[in-house]
């Protein structure tokens, strides 16, 4: 984002905690691709397999959790429970209920930073995850 869409974070409060875990899949989405093409070259079959085991409710969820114990600040912290607790979160027959939750709070974080502009905010909250969680 460029600094003319910048939102303050009372702007980005705004946003419904879904709309926000809308634009944080695709942020989080991008960073997984991005760290798995310069982890290697390979066939695209293979990175999408990849991809699909760390973007997927239950890894997600760990990710989120692992996160609310070391990694979050408070304001992140708070997100995370407003998107885990939004109304209109129904997950998938393949993903439990509590996962796909704690999954739409991640995403909503990554959402909110985005928007405020603190993209390399969730650079880190991301290398915290791919350096904790396992698949």
């Amino acid at each position: 984002m460029d600094k003319k869409t910048i939102l303050t974070p009372q702007e980005a409060m705004q946003y419904s905690p879904l709309t926000l875990a809308f634009l944080g899949d695709s942020v989080y989405e991008q960073l997984v691709r991005a760290s798995l093409v310069l982890e290697a070259n390979m066939a695209v079959g293979k990175l999408h397999e990849l991809a699909v085991k760390k973007v997927c409710a239950p890894y997600q969820a760990r990710a989120a959790h692992f996160l609310c114990e070391n990694g979050f600040d408070e304001q992140e912290l708070y997100i995370f429970k407003r998107g885990r607790n939004a109304n209109g979160i129904n997950a998938p027959k393949s993903a439990k209920n509590s996962d796909y939750r704690a999954a739409t709070g991640l995403e909503t974080v990554f959402g909110y930073l985005t928007l405020i502009g603190k993209s390399e905010r969730c650079e880190q909250l991301f290398e915290i995850i791919v350096t904790n969680i396992k698949e």
